[in-house]
């Protein structure tokens, strides 16, 4: 379902959830159990034959879990959700169900580093290749594609750079090539964008991040648009529209229609790979949901603050975000992100490399940590730890360089993050002066 800016409030707290007796607890209850009694053994073998539905071990399925599925599939305007343990995990069964060895991905050229690294290194060792492409350039999309190619993936915005891209048009290159367009929202979140309403397939998130808010669990989920005809193709599909002996010789497509592709992940990926989501983490992260509106304004709020200040520092030689009048992705904010662009983005410090990690010690209520969307506010050195595994070639392709930082701007006073920002870049802005360096050229 399609949900109005307004209603965003209501679901967050209480899609897929009705209180039940005899207690009627108005809060999701945590059903921390490994397994459930079956009612007999006639319900037992159909559950098991995947002929009936219920809960039968929480490796595939927990009640807890199936209530912050249906919340994030509300959110979305999705069919369905399945959760996972971990971000890395949604994204790795997400296109698991569409390609395999010997079949392809194109994916945007300015992805986070350890999606890159699944898709260059695990998933070359599966035997299945990915090409990347500008995600502000359609036609390259286009010209990457190939027979074997079954997925587009991309980030609604981009990490570390926040950039953007126009999800319409690569849309319609990936249904002209006949595949599902694979879009993760973690960074945007559902209050500031949804993806299948501009053309998306598919939607995965590490839940870790904005949706649960608060640094501490991991989570991650798919969640399917239901909306992509995988029996127009059935030749491509045959993971879904060919009988199986795993399903009693019956085709998924055929049992579930729109709803197969999910139903292939949980029953073969979430089923045999176990990257399962702890009814104790989705309770963490349904906890995070019901203000997740509340945050992400306050988030998008003060980050307005830090890329005014950066803009005009003269330590700064750019700053990366889509909020700026000049950035290149002006136009698509504009239009598709009346709410905000996010509040993780990039700047370039002028100055020597060198100088990186001096900066960042400097720091202090910015962490130095692995992690984004939190209450606190973070700081990481992309060329060094996310994207570290890159070679030269693709951090250069993404735009990352040896004095790019990337901060997650948290729920902390706009005015004292300016303040620990301008202490630490204090040094380098009298250096310059002191060398008598030209004004940096900033973003604005």
């Amino acid at each position: 379902m399609s949900i109005p800016d307004d209603g965003i409030a209501t679901a967050q707290i209480h899609a897929g959830y009705e209180p039940q007796g005899p207690h009627r607890p108005v809060a999701v209850p945590l059903y921390q159990s490994a397994a459930y009694e079956f009612p007999d053994y006639e319900s037992a073998r159909r559950m098991f034959a995947l002929k009936e539905p219920g809960f039968t071990y929480t490796r595939t399925g927990n009640p807890t879990v199936a209530v912050l599925e249906q919340r994030l599939a509300a959110l979305e305007g999705g069919v369905a959700a399945l959760a996972t343990a971990t971000g890395q995990a949604a994204v790795a069964v997400a296109l698991l169900a569409l390609v395999s060895g010997g079949q392809h991905i194109v994916a945007s050229s300015k992805l986070y580093g350890g999606t890159v690294d699944l898709l260059t290194d695990t998933f070359a060792d599966f035997g299945i290749e990915a090409s990347f492409a500008d995600p502000a350039d359609a036609g390259a999309w286009a010209a990457a594609v190939r027979p074997q190619t079954r997925a587009f993936l991309t980030e609604s915005i981009g990490n570390p750079l926040a950039g953007l891209q126009d999800l319409p048009a690569l849309a319609a290159v990936a249904h002209s090539a006949g595949v599902p367009l694979v879009v993760d929202n973690t960074l945007a979140t559902p209050v500031l964008y949804r993806p299948l309403e501009l053309g998306a397939d598919v939607v995965v998130y590490s839940a870790t991040k904005f949706l649960g808010g608060h640094g501490t669990s991991l989570a991650g989920a798919v969640v399917d648009g239901g909306r992509f005809d995988f029996a127009s193709y059935p030749d491509k599909w045959p993971q879904l529209t060919r009988p199986k002996r795993r399903y009693g010789g019956d085709t998924l497509w055929s049992r579930h229609g729109h709803g197969a592709y999910l139903a292939l992940a949980r029953s073969k990926y979430l089923h045999d790979l176990g990257p399962s989501l702890s009814p104790y983490n989705a309770a963490q992260i349904l906890q995070g949901l019901e203000t997740l509106d509340i945050r992400v304004a306050r988030h998008v709020a003060n980050t307005r603050e830090v890329v005014r200040f950066l803009a005009g520092h003269p330590a700064v030689a750019q700053v990366h975000h889509p909020s700026l009048p000049s950035s290149p992705d002006a136009a698509v904010a504009a239009r598709d992100f009346p709410r905000g662009t996010g509040s993780v983005f990039s700047f370039d410090l002028a100055a020597d490399p060198a100088e990186t990690g001096p900066f960042i010690d400097r720091l202090r209520l910015f962490k130095l940590v692995a992690n984004v969307g939190d209450t606190r506010s973070l700081v990481a050195h992309p060329a060094a730890m996310t994207h570290c595994r890159l070679t030269p070639q693709q951090r250069a392709a993404a735009g990352i360089g040896e004095t790019t930082i990337r901060l997650s701007i948290g729920l902390e006073s706009a005015a004292d993050l300016v303040a620990d920002l301008a202490q630490a870049l204090a040094p380098l802005a009298t250096e310059r002066q002191a060398s008598g360096a030209p004004a940096a050229v900033v973003n604005v």
